[in-house]
């Protein structure tokens, strides 16, 4: 589709206008009641790491054409830079205590508790969900892991030509779990299960449902209990609707033709009902370091996180023209991505885009998130990737983070 071309706001030309932005610097953290006070942007002078990491942020949201950018940088815990760049809505500058959709890091945390329940020996790994699910097509044949790691064999709705066409059309409606996973044709496998990798949102609604039957607990509660509480997150919510707690990073898409704004579509496709968050930079970031570092888990749980079983899986077939091969150096962990020892998550959803990076090795955690403008590359799925890339190469320029296939 054609998009119109505006000049950004924070476009080359008027970088002057946005020096207290790149200087790090943000509006008082009690300006918006319902803000993250820990979430402040950095301030003072900015030299060497800091300095490498706001010239790289303000040269990606020029050349990539972005609308905001929003940006957390920590190494064994202490900020390198935390700032915001560009406006959320016409006169109102982005700011980094700011939430934004991060469906899909959800994902992660669902992947972190199966991992803690096989911790406590709860559960195995390898069990059949037909024990929670037996009303699941195929529940004898697919266990907990294969969800967790996404080698299940079933289709994946958002590939759906039928779904993909609902979308525009009705980007408010509020879909259920028994809509979503009709479109996966759960009846009939890409593959036997656990041969091959492909990634499949249907994987996740499933593993949602099976931690609420095994625990007794609502997902959202759950999310909260091991996750949010353990890993500090003060500014990370599940909502049922479309709302955004405030103050919220807006965003706008010309997926439909029109630039027009997306901030309140209907996220209900997502991912499993009780993990549709928000979440601000900082708690995104703090979420790259928490499961990045294997904070809740065992040793055999960290292990397992990294790799559950998918290296050496994935063959593109007829059958599945999504499937792709896996390997040490690439490969989906346990619903964590695993890419040169970087950790990653990294949400979409109609103009927002975002990534949580983790390098063990150093410590270091990149947090982005981005918003499209008018000129955004619309070929370009995710390009808060793109920022977080251009974030490592100054700081880890012998292992940079390089997103890959995924």
């Amino acid at each position: 589709m054609t998009r119109k071309r505006t000049a950004l706001t924070c476009a080359t030309a008027l970088l002057l206008s946005c020096a207290p932005f790149l200087a790090g610097a943000a509006a008082p953290a009690d300006a918006s009641p319902g803000g993250d006070r820990d979430c402040a942007a950095s301030r003072g002078p900015v030299h060497g790491e800091a300095r490498a990491v706001v010239d790289a942020v303000t040269k990606a949201q020029h050349d990539l054409k972005l609308r905001a950018v929003v940006v957390r940088v920590t190494q064994d815990g202490h900020d390198v830079w935390t700032g915001a760049l560009g406006p959320s809505m016409t006169g109102v500058p982005a700011r980094t205590d700011m939430r934004f959709r991060a469906g899909s890091v959800a994902i992660t945390y669902m992947g972190t508790i199966l991992l803690q329940l096989a911790d406590e020996k709860r559960i195995s790994l390898d069990d059949k969900i037909s024990r929670w699910l037996p009303e699941v097509p195929h529940a004898n044949e697919i266990t907990l892991r294969m969800l967790g790691d996404t080698t299940s064999g079933y289709q994946d709705y958002v590939k759906n030509p039928a779904f993909a066409a609902r979308i525009p059309v009705d980007p408010f409606k509020q879909w259920t779990s028994k809509e979503l996973l009709g479109y996966t044709n759960p009846k009939t496998l890409l593959y036997k299960p656990g041969t091959n990798f492909s990634y499949a949102h249907g994987n996740f609604l499933l593993l949602g449902q099976a931690l609420e039957r095994i625990t007794h607990t609502r997902l959202d509660r759950l999310l909260e209990q091991r996750i949010y509480r353990p890993l500090g997150l003060r500014s990370t919510s599940n909502s049922f609707t479309p709302d955004i707690p405030s103050p919220v990073l807006h965003a706008f898409t010309s997926g439909r033709g029109p630039y027009e704004e997306s901030t309140y579509w209907n996220p209900s496709w997502t991912t499993a009902p009780g993990a549709v968050i928000t979440q601000d930079v900082c708690d995104l970031a703090r979420s790259a370091a928490g499961i990045g570092a294997g904070r809740t888990l065992t040793q055999q749980g960290y292990r397992t996180l990294l790799d559950p079983g998918t290296i050496g899986l994935g063959k593109k077939t007829k059958q599945c023209p999504f499937c792709f091969p896996q390997t040490k150096a690439a490969h989906f962990g346990m619903s964590v991505i695993v890419v040169n020892n970087w950790l990653f998550q990294n949400p979409s959803f109609t103009g927002y885009a975002a990534i949580m990076a983790y390098l063990p090795s150093k410590h270091l955690s990149i947090a982005v998130a981005a918003t499209d403008s008018p000129n955004s590359d619309p070929t370009v799925t995710n390009l808060a990737q793109n920022v977080a890339e251009a974030i490592s190469k100054p700081l880890v320029p012998n292992n940079p983070l390089t997103v890959g296939p995924f």
